[in-house]
């Protein structure tokens, strides 16, 4: 059975009208047409709807049953196929999964539930394990955001630089490495410990010192940078991290951070989400919300309080910065 459903509309203007003219002036269309519009909301009810009663029209008794659903109708219809309305945070019902990195979620986890509890209590934060190795479950709509290390290659991926992040090395203290200059020698000479979910002894800064005709010895790989650092303050392992995002938990910890005698580019930091999201209200709350949460790592103490799009130093509009893959 094949509906027109602009007749629910047409209706609709006829009961509230209780006329042909004015529903016709009322949808803006001539009264042949909404006569004609009447003569098939007759057919398909098999019901008169508007009937005659001297020089007016008078609705039937199942006209009247069903007038104040068909009015909710219409208006459904339009709030779904319209403009979206203004967020109500306060009203707002809805679950979100935010996998970030192990590091990241130390760093910002709590600013970021405690921030989105403040303004939208109705809403409900999952932080999922740290990323894997490809979109999928951004794509199916799994994870509503992820961080990365790196710019997504897939056009429906969106993406948001949010910050850079400059390695440093941590030890425990009174460790050898922190008597004296760190030499880029003395730093290959200790043993080391990286950080990796498949367990490799190898990262780039291997490739950068074989560059420079040297070698570290790679004694072990942490999954996480928790237990990293743990480590590290535990035994004579050195271990490379992100400055930013690992900062509040090496001060917690007591580690020593020593500059990392190695000239790298920062490590950038990126808030993936996809397409599907680039117009959801609620969705563009939450990843402003995560962009002004991680900014703070990265930005000094009086520059905290400015704006997201000063702090950003370009416009942090969603979409327009999620293209600039």
């Amino acid at each position: 059975m094949q509906l027109d459903l602009n007749l629910l509309t047409a209706l609709d203007a006829l009961l509230e009208e209780g006329s042909v003219a004015g529903a016709a002036a009322r949808l803006h269309v001539t009264s042949p047409a909404m006569s004609r519009s009447l003569g098939r909301i007759r057919k398909a009810t098999g019901d008169q709807i508007l009937v005659r009663t001297g020089r007016s029209m008078v609705p039937t008794t199942r006209a009247l049953a069903m007038r104040a659903q068909v009015h909710a109708l219409v208006q459904q219809a339009h709030q779904l196929l319209s403009a979206q309305q203004e967020l109500d945070l306060a009203a707002l019902d809805r679950v979100f999964t935010v996998r970030w990195h192990d590091a990241l979620t130390a760093a910002s986890g709590t600013a970021l539930t405690t921030a989105v509890h403040r303004q939208a209590p109705g809403v409900r934060l999952r932080l999922s394990a740290e990323p894997r190795t490809d979109d999928a479950e951004l794509r199916r709509g799994e994870v509503d955001l992820e961080s990365s290390s790196s710019a997504p290659t897939l056009p429906d991926i969106r993406h948001r630089l949010v910050g850079r992040d400059r390695l440093v090395v941590a030890v425990r203290p009174g460790h050898p490495l922190t008597e004296g200059p760190l030499s880029l020698e003395r730093y290959a000479a200790a043993e080391h410990l990286t950080v990796s979910r498949r367990g490799s002894l190898r990262d780039p800064i291997d490739d950068a010192l074989t560059t420079r005709g040297l070698e570290r010895r790679v004694v072990a790989a942490g999954p996480t940078a928790a237990f990293a650092l743990q480590l590290a303050l535990d035994t004579d392992l050195v271990v490379t991290l992100p400055d930013a995002v690992t900062r509040t938990a090496r001060e917690q910890l007591g580690l020593v951070t020593l500059p990392l005698p190695l000239p790298l580019p920062d490590v950038p930091l990126y808030l993936l989400w996809h397409q599907r999201y680039d117009n959801d209200r609620a969705h563009t709350w939450l990843r402003d919300l995560a962009t002004e949460t991680v900014r703070a790592l990265f930005a000094p103490p009086a520059a905290s309080q400015q704006p997201l799009t000063d702090r950003a130093g370009h416009d942090g509009h969603a979409r327009g910065e999620a293209r600039s893959s």
